[in-house]
């Protein structure tokens, strides 16, 4: 469960509802302070049980760099609205959210797409599916299949008790106990359980089953001629460091360890996460230009 540290809004960050073909989503967008857009915009997704907070740390930070960027709730996700379909929760049916999120927030311009865990396997879809073409594709803290180790134990419990026995057991069961035990301040303790209750029991249940299941497609992911970072915390407890550092050298990526971070470098090392972020964003573009000039 990735935990913000924070809940205020920094500068130049403000809640928005982004209508695309396929909906309404919740975002928090972050623009220069100065007003003056220079670069690509970014659209960043948060994991299976997180949502856009979790980016709050990086966002003034990634739009100082002269670009828009957006942080969304996944469909059924805290803000978003979602649906009772199951099918609706696939990754490939997300990552077709993400396609027309892309489309309505880039407004023409290639867009820097960044995925962190279950979040990186939908954005990976939306790459592979080739309805969009992206400026960059991060996998932050994310792996080439089924999540495995503890994380993985949780998703199946998760696929298990939600419904059995609904939302409001899985906070008192499992949210509750891990974030007392974390020593989470009160009013971020009462974000989490607002946060968890306010998913969509559908949406989260197929997501959990689907962040164990998902098949590998690394090689498909290679064929797309698209700059590609692995970024992930020295000590993820998530897909294990070899298994991504392996994914990074398959697809040809960058790979980038933060140091003193674990399952969530947005939030666990800011300032270092958003950095690589946006070295990594300005020598894509740099290419993409060079590329197109000759």
């Amino acid at each position: 469960m990735s935990t913000p540290r924070f809940l205020h809004l920094p500068p130049g960050v403000t809640p928005r509802k982004i209508e695309t073909d396929r909906g309404m989503f919740a975002a928090l967008e972050a623009l220069p302070a100065t007003g003056v857009v220079e670069r690509w915009p970014a659209i960043l997704l948060p994991g299976l049980t997180g949502s856009k907070e979790d980016f709050i740390a990086v966002l003034q930070t990634l739009a100082l760099s002269g670009r828009r960027v957006l942080a969304v709730d996944l469909r059924g996700q805290y803000e978003t609205p979602g649906l009772d379909d199951p099918a609706a929760y696939t990754c490939a049916a997300l990552g077709a959210d993400v396609d027309a999120l892309a489309q309505r927030f880039g407004d023409g311009e290639p867009v820097h797409l960044v995925g962190h865990s279950f979040g990186g396997l939908v954005a990976r879809e939306a790459a592979i599916d080739g309805r969009t073409k992206f400026a960059s594709f991060t996998l932050m803290g994310s792996g080439p299949a089924g999540i495995t180790g503890k994380r993985a134990g949780h998703a199946r419990w998760l696929t298990r008790t939600i419904p059995l026995s609904g939302l409001e057991h899985v906070w008192h069961a499992g949210f509750e106990p891990e974030a007392l035990a974390a020593g989470v301040p009160d009013d971020i303790m009462a974000f989490l359980r607002q946060r968890l209750l306010s998913n969509s029991p559908t949406g989260l249940a197929r997501m959990a089953d689907e962040v164990v299941s998902v098949r590998d497609r690394t090689e498909e992911l290679r064929q797309i001629e698209v700059p590609t970072l692995v970024l992930y915390g020295e000590h993820d407890d998530g897909w294990p460091a070899e298994t991504q550092q392996e994914m990074a050298a398959a697809l040809g990526a960058d790979c980038v360890v933060v140091p003193g971070a674990a399952h969530s470098p947005a939030v666990e090392a800011p300032e270092t996460t958003a950095a690589a972020l946006v070295r990594f964003w300005n020598e894509a573009e740099s290419h993409t230009l060079d590329t197109r000039a000759t």
